[in-house]
């Protein structure tokens, strides 16, 4: 990468309402925002491996709050804070006010006094998680109206029940540079799979942002699941507009092999059908946790009925030359290794390995560039002042 050719290439987009702004979907963002958003992290890698530092605070906070357990997104959050100069807070809501009835208007308030940005991961319960991550960025800003906070933090989203926006658009950087550039990724059929998991009942955010993102490079997307597992309608309905406006397709099937056929690349991940979703939300509602425990084995039942859906070497021949790149979030229920049965053979994964951690190494400049864009006023002049300055990260 060229590091000049980036900056000039950020030039050429309108994505000034990125500023002082929010992230929460990816279909609420332009093409433009987007495509700055991967030049910007581009730019902040190339810093980085040329040991030239791209802290553009001196202090500050980046809250996170995890209300799901994670390892790449919440390590990825707390090294793109700290690569920009910020120190990462963690909100344990278990030792937070939060259990004796404070607010969720005084705790964004509360944490923000001196932040900069707040991640928030809540992905569980659906109609609970971008409710609240809403909600939360509604709040701060009534706190910066009221001359509360002297400074907007942004926020973030790391996964909600809908999208996981970070994941897929360092999913989407990967497939770019894999391809030699976005424009390699128009017409190329990407497989969106689920697949057997005998762990517990993953969100629908990966599949739903996968087709709500794909849609708009262009691709071909298939959609594949067995009966019973589909993702939210509105999802769907965005996947099926993106692609009439972006000259891609989108399919669904309930056939495993027909979504690998002579696919480019395949994304196999297990989650829990929406179905399911609904009515475990209703017991978080009623404060059921017990009727969660239960429901979670009747799901884990019925993903049972469904252990040929798992991605095995005769599979992969199915695809473009039998080559197509394999992907996942991670981390993947690995046959034999991880697990008795479960979504992938371990031949298949360890193949790709390489590739796999390659493609989460993207989401800390992804998430880095989110914040950059959304926190400096003029992007292009920052970045050719860190580049042109040439302050080492680290002095050796």
């Amino acid at each position: 990468m060229d590091f000049n050719k980036l900056v000039e290439q950020l030039k050429g987009y309108d994505y000034k309402n990125l500023y002082q702004n929010d992230f929460f979907l990816t279909w609420d963002k332009t093409q433009d925002e987007l495509h700055a958003i991967w030049t910007v992290a581009d730019a902040i890698r190339q810093l980085r491996e040329e040991n030239k530092s791209a802290k553009i605070f001196d202090s500050g906070l980046g809250i996170s709050i995890f209300r799901d357990n994670s390892t790449r997104t919440r390590f990825s959050y707390a090294s793109a804070c700290n690569l920009l100069g910020l120190e990462v807070a963690d909100l344990d809501e278990q030792k937070s006010q939060i259990a004796h009835g404070e607010t969720l208007m005084e705790t964004a308030n509360m944490l923000s006094f001196m932040a900069d940005v707040i991640g928030i991961r809540d992905d569980k319960f659906i109609g609970e998680g971008h409710k609240y991550q809403k909600e939360f960025a509604d709040s701060v800003q009534k706190g910066y109206e009221e001359g509360v906070l002297k400074q907007r933090p942004t926020v973030v989203s790391l996964q909600c029940d809908i999208d996981h926006p970070t994941q897929m658009m360092a999913d989407s950087l990967h497939f770019a540079h894999y391809f030699g550039g976005f424009e390699n990724l128009k017409g190329k059929k990407i497989a969106m799979s689920w697949a057997y998991s005998p762990s517990y009942g993953k969100p629908l955010s990966v599949p739903q942002g996968g087709v709500g993102l794909w849609t708009r490079l262009g691709m071909d997307v298939v959609l594949a699941h067995p009966e019973g597992y589909e993702i939210m309608d509105e999802v769907n309905e965005v996947a099926k507009k993106n692609a009439e406006q972006y000259g891609g397709s989108y399919t669904i099937t309930n056939n495993m092999e027909e979504a690998f056929k002579d696919a480019d690349i395949v994304i196999p991940k297990s989650w829990a059908p929406y179905a399911f979703m609904e009515r475990r939300t209703k017991l978080y509602q009623q404060g059921d946790f017990d009727g969660i425990d239960k429901l979670e084995k009747e799901l884990l039942a019925e993903n049972a009925n469904h252990k040929d859906w798992t991605v095995t070497e005769d599979l992969m021949k199915l695809t473009k030359d039998g080559k197509a790149l394999y992907g996942h979030p991670l981390p993947a229920d690995i046959t034999g290794v991880s697990c008795k049965e479960g979504e992938v053979d371990e031949s298949v994964f360890n193949r790709y390995r390489k590739e796999m951690y390659q493609e989460a190494s993207y989401k800390p400049y992804i998430i880095a560039a989110m914040i950059f864009l959304m926190k400096v006023k003029n992007p292009e002049a920052k970045l050719q002042d860190l580049y042109n300055n040439a302050q080492k990260r680290l002095n050796d």
